[in-house]
């Protein structure tokens, strides 16, 4: 009922160049494949040179952060409308790489989604927790305040349209991954959170994603998982042969 997603997220990586490149190298490799939903989050400077190659493809256009207001003196944000403008479908909101460097709070991750929604972007919310919360046993409290407070004042049919991506901030380009049951009782816990808040038609709706340190060995292990509807790609997504081998499991 949910179709799979995989997003590739490049973080600080990549010149035009290099982003011009990777899309053409990817293009052949996953453009058959329609029965997996894709998008490539590049830097903000890539986003308008990447738009027409992506266009007629199965690959959709993302972006890596979004501000809550439409215009003003926000030095170094950037808009809802100037990402629609530039053909951006979805955009990452508080990935912890936002939140541990730039003070990404809860409450300015839902300012933002709220932005996002209006605008019609689709938002992937990240949470996840540190490696010392997961090691005191806070792992789901933690997880569910992070899920809660990005959803305040979200209503039901809003909340369905919205991608959840748990991302173990201790398995970020740390090599580690977490197991597939660790990952699957995450994502397995805020499903039933979101039952909880908005129904069982919604929660069965919501697509819940992975994140760290996946790999083309890892991803069908994953994805065999009940609750797990996808991943949020980092380092693989630069390597055109990886990002595709993980597009294309089986």
């Amino acid at each position: 009922m949910r179709k799979p997603i995989i997003i590739g997220n490049w973080k600080m990586n990549g010149t035009i160049a290099f982003g011009k490149s990777l899309v053409e190298d990817l293009k052949p490799l996953i453009c058959s494949n329609d029965r997996v939903d894709v998008a490539v989050c590049p830097p903000f400077t890539a986003l308008s040179s990447l738009a027409p190659l992506l266009k007629q493809t199965n690959i959709a256009l993302g972006a890596q952060n979004v501000h809550w207001e439409k215009k003003g003196a926000f030095t170094g944000e950037i808009s809802p409308s100037m990402l629609i403008e530039l053909g951006v479908h979805y955009v990452i909101i508080g990935h912890s790489e936002r939140r541990q460097y730039f003070g990404e709070t809860d409450i300015t991750v839902n300012k933002r989604l709220k932005a996002a929604l209006q605008a019609g972007l689709t938002p992937v919310v990240c949470y996840g927790e540190t490696l010392a919360v997961r090691e005191a046993e806070e792992t789901l409290s933690f997880v569910e305040k992070q899920v809660l407070g990005a959803l305040e004042e979200i209503e039901g049919q809003e909340a369905e349209k919205i991608i959840f991506a748990y991302e173990p901030i201790w398995a970020i380009g740390t090599g580690k991954t977490a197991t597939f049951a660790q990952a699957e009782e995450v994502c397995n816990y805020i499903r039933t959170v979101i039952g909880k808040k908005y129904g069982q038609e919604v929660a069965k709706k919501v697509r819940l994603l992975y994140g760290g340190s996946v790999k083309p060995i890892t991803i069908s292990g994953l994805m065999a998982e009940e609750n797990i509807d996808g991943a949020l790609i980092g380092g693989a997504s630069l390597k055109a042969a990886d990002f595709a081998a993980i597009v294309n499991y089986k």
